[in-house]
């Protein structure tokens, strides 16, 4: 492992990492899910509802979308009504209030988070497995402190100071995700331009590629180079990342970056289709092997 000061896997990323998180975000998924599920197997429309608890039909709609989180009493209502199970009905009122909890990275500033980026950071908290295909960067699981600031300060419009500060700090422990007893399994597919983009020059580049080298090594960690002469392939201009959960009753979420925000994808056909995407990309990128011998060469080059 590189012991360089660029290396974001510090001691104190290692040791967040074996703190327990819990994500309100997949937790709050979860319950809304089966909220929809206990009425639609009860055969109830949301106004059906409504009217027979006495509430608006917006207030159900809320509860189905995540917009607001039921009580203990709003949950006791919704079970009787839709005849669940006294043990199934106190899983899920546990769930609301873990879904009540802070996450670890809702400490920090809302500039220091993307419009909507707060979700998907909850996300991957809770993730076992992430595929990412990168084009012009390094993934951000794997960059080094100096690259990462090389990319903050080409941001436009520029931050203060102490908001890069606060981006710095929460990347840490975004990546420390890695680590732990169960780490995140990370199966990245970068272009072979983000290794020759010189983000900082070669002083910062070259730090950058022995990371990738180092962090290759990891068993949990496959990296994969996809060459020039791949010529045309899918996604070629639409960079994706697909998160999948060790829990059976959450399915993979797709995840995607614009310049001013993200968005999630969930239903099964629009997941399929980046599993798909990110599978041809694999297939027709270098083999780990392969690409772990080209990013050395670049290391050599620069």
């Amino acid at each position: 492992m590189s012991t360089s000061a660029d290396n974001l896997y510090s001691d104190h990323a290692q040791e967040v990492a074996v703190n327990e998180r819990i994500s309100p975000t997949v937790r709050l998924r979860k319950l809304v899910r089966r909220l929809r599920s206990w009425r639609e197997h009860a055969r109830m429309r949301q106004e059906d509802v409504a009217d027979v608890l006495g509430w608006s039909k917006a207030k159900v709609s809320r509860y189905e979308n995540a917009e607001q989180i039921p009580g203990t009493a709003e949950i006791i209502a919704l079970a009787t009504i839709y005849g669940i199970s006294e043990q199934e009905r106190d899983q899920y009122m546990a769930l609301a209030v873990q879904a009540r909890q802070r996450g670890w990275w809702q400490s920090y500033g809302t500039e220091a988070l993307k419009q909507d980026f707060d979700e998907y950071v909850g996300l991957e908290s809770e993730a076992s497995l992430l595929k990412e295909y990168c084009f012009e960067l390094i993934p951000g699981l794997l960059q080094t402190e100096s690259y990462a600031t090389e990319l903050m300060r080409a941001w436009l419009p520029g931050v203060e100071p102490s908001v890069a500060e606060e981006r710095a700090a929460l990347r840490a422990q975004h990546q420390a995700n890695l680590y732990g007893e169960q780490p995140l399994a990370l199966h990245a597919v970068v272009h072979e331009c983000a290794l020759r983009q010189q983000v900082g020059g070669p002083e910062v580049m070259r730090p950058q590629l022995q990371h990738l080298l180092s962090m290759s090594e990891l068993s949990h960690v496959t990296i994969q180079v996809l060459p020039f002469t791949a010529g045309a392939h899918p996604a070629m201009d639409s960079p994706f990342i697909i998160l999948s959960f060790p829990d059976p009753e959450f399915t993979d979420v797709g995840f995607a970056e614009y310049l001013t925000g993200c968005v999630y994808v969930e239903t099964p056909k629009e997941v399929e289709s980046y599993s798909l995407n990110f599978t041809a990309i694999a297939d027709q990128a270098l083999a780990p092997r392969a690409s772990i011998e080209l990013i050395r060469t670049l290391v050599e080059e620069g």
